[in-house]
């Protein structure tokens, strides 16, 4: 089910940065505020640092696939504008989705509970 919608307009990615707080990792820099509504709204940032055209679009899909596959355990009501740092550029699926996920933890912004995660995989080992 989706509960977001994308951050476009400038103004808002200007309040963002400078009202809202940010943690960075080593690949990624996620600034949240609260937004006032029951959505989140998404901004993606990949500067021309990160790569050329090609790299810059396909780290843009894998933090926008990352996204979407975890968008039930962000908490809403805020707006999330995630930067990708020049060392995303290489990087898997898995360390992108890893990186955000870190993030919004210290955020205090991503729920998934970790026990329920243990027992699904000890479900689907059994199968």
């Amino acid at each position: 089910m989706r509960f977001s919608e994308s951050l476009k307009k400038n103004k808002d990615f200007q309040l963002t940065y400078k009202k809202g707080k940010s943690y960075a990792n080593r690949y990624l820099v996620m600034y949240v505020r609260k937004n006032g509504t029951s959505s989140n709204r998404l901004g993606l940032s990949v500067s021309k640092k990160v790569g050329n055209s090609v790299v810059r679009h396909r780290v843009t899909r894998l933090l926008r696939e990352s996204y979407r596959l975890q968008e039930d355990y962000f908490r809403r009501g805020y707006d999330l504008i995630i930067i990708a740092r020049a060392g995303a550029k290489d990087k898997s699926y898995h360390e992108i989705e890893s990186a955000m996920i870190h993030l919004g933890k210290l955020h205090h912004i991503y729920t998934q509970d970790t026990q329920q995660d243990s027992s699904d995989n000890e479900m689907e080992m059994k199968r």
